[in-house]
């Protein structure tokens, strides 16, 4: 993973004025004639996103104006490390509505490149801890986003099942958590059916890994993460262009892991356990079929109606088995509908929720972070639609609608006791915006740290 874009020291680090576009006039207006020049010969009026770079009378860079608009949030400054050439800057002034440990975070995502196969053309640049920023912090969330990102990105043919499981346990190894995985066949010595259904057809083994870290007497935190670490569709294959980026499929356990991350690094009392089943869902003589009947961990039988609808199987066991321990607090993350995004888009994952007080606490921290989400609803009147006639319920629900609600009610009847929040995120960027380059992206991962820090630091 390459270093992390930050500085020690100010100086000699380059001003960076990061001004509003309402404020603009009344800045520029103090200013030297030549800045005023400069800026009117650019049409630069501190617009969204716009970078002006002053230069000193030795042809080199003097400062930096950039432009905020009037309704962007800190992460806008994550442009900055896109763009800005290879250097040292400073943030001299910016909007006091812009909390500086955001600031850095924002940088630091911006700074992120995957370079396993292409290396970068030219170095990230560098920016000095922002006056009141606490770096720690934001060096330990850059540092989990990276790492999900490059978990993301990896293609499937070097982030298979097996390269995901030495990931998660050197993460484990890392800080000291114990780590154990389930494999193939001795998942259905153990009870975990589904999730040897979905993956069995795979070279590389289905697995469920769990990571469980902190002091057993402390409160219990459960993650569980969807590791389909490519998706084919199965027998109800999906056309070449569903499958194009089915790599990130594996998106909620590193999301997961990313979390724990987090959480490890900033040693919290809590007992830590994250469960993440990692399969392949591939095509082969032995794959799982529409209108099988398979078991669960839970007892519930399932009709499978769809193959493509593989994720809340894995998810089913593992939620099972995350509430036998009565965990506190359980948060799962997936990759898990096209529904999703037809309803919120790409950048807005759906937040789920069968606790009020959790929701209004992640939509509050959402807005604290500048880490988006949106509460869509566990609507009982639809939870019939996934009743069959010879088993429990099935994987889908009726007709097209609603895909991702119906999932989220799939997985409620494996949820029993706990807070729960479930996210349905896409964990992809499909094109550059600010803080966050094409490709891998770690979502809600800000906001769920915000809620589970203040819920357990008290």
């Amino acid at each position: 993973m390459q270093d992390l874009p930050f500085l020690a020291a100010a100086d000699p680090a380059l001003p960076i004025h990061a001004v509003r576009a309402a404020d603009w006039r009344a800045w520029i207006e103090s200013r030297p004639d030549a800045l005023k020049k400069l800026a009117a010969a650019h049409d630069f009026q501190a617009q969204n996103g716009r970078i002006l770079l002053a230069p000193a009378t030795d042809g080199s860079i003097e400062r930096v104006l950039f432009g905020v608009g009037d309704k962007a949030t800190p992460m806008i400054v994550g442009a900055l490390a896109q763009h800005l050439p290879a250097g040292d800057y400073r943030i001299a002034e910016a909007p006091r509505e812009f909390p500086a440990t955001l600031v850095a975070i924002a940088w630091g995502l911006g700074a992120y490149a995957f370079d396993r196969y292409k290396k970068r053309k030219r170095p990230a640049p560098r920016l000095a801890a922002p006056e009141g920023a606490d770096m720690a912090e934001a060096s330990r969330i850059v540092r989990a986003s990276w790492m999900a990102r490059d978990l993301v990105n990896t293609p499937a043919n070097d982030m298979g099942p097996d390269a995901l499981h030495a990931a998660a346990e050197a993460l484990a190894t890392a800080h000291g958590a114990r780590f154990s995985a389930i494999i193939g066949d001795a998942l259905l010595e153990r009870n975990y059916p589904l999730i040897h259904a979905v993956g069995r057809a795979a070279a590389q083994a289905p697995r469920l890994l769990h990571l469980s870290w902190g002091d057993d007497s402390a409160p219990r935190v459960a993650l569980v993460g969807k590791g389909v670490t490519f998706d084919t569709g199965g027998l109800d294959i999906k056309p070449s262009a569903g499958m194009r980026i089915m790599k990130k499929d594996m998106g909620g356990g590193a999301h997961a892991l990313a979390l724990a991350q987090i959480i490890m690094e900033s040693n919290l009392k809590v007992r830590l356990d994250v469960f993440v089943p990692v399969v392949e869902n591939a095509v082969a003589g032995d794959a799982f079929r529409p209108g099988d009947v398979l078991p669960s961990r839970k007892g519930l039988t399932v009709e499978i109606d769809n193959t493509d609808a593989e994720g809340r199987l894995i998810l089913a066991d593992a939620l099972t088995r995350a509430c036998e321990d009565k965990p506190a607090l359980l948060i799962d993350f997936a990759t898990l509908t096209g529904a999703a995004r037809t309803a919120l888009g790409p950048d807005l994952p759906p937040l789920y929720a069968n606790d009020d007080a959790l929701a209004a606490e992640l939509a509050q921290a959402s807005v604290e972070t500048a880490d988006p989400m949106w509460r869509m609803p566990l609507w009982d009147a639809y939870d019939g639609d996934m009743d069959t006639p010879i088993a429990d319920l099935k994987n889908t629900g009726d007709g097209a609608f609603a895909g991702s609600i119906y999932a989220a009610l799939f997985l409620r009847r494996f949820v029993d006791g706990p807070a729960w929040a479930h996210f349905d995120i896409f964990a992809w960027a499909p094109k550059e915006k600010p803080a966050r380059p094409q490709g891998g992206e770690a979502q809600t991962l800000r906001a769920c740290w915000s809620v589970i820090k203040k819920r357990f630091s008290r």
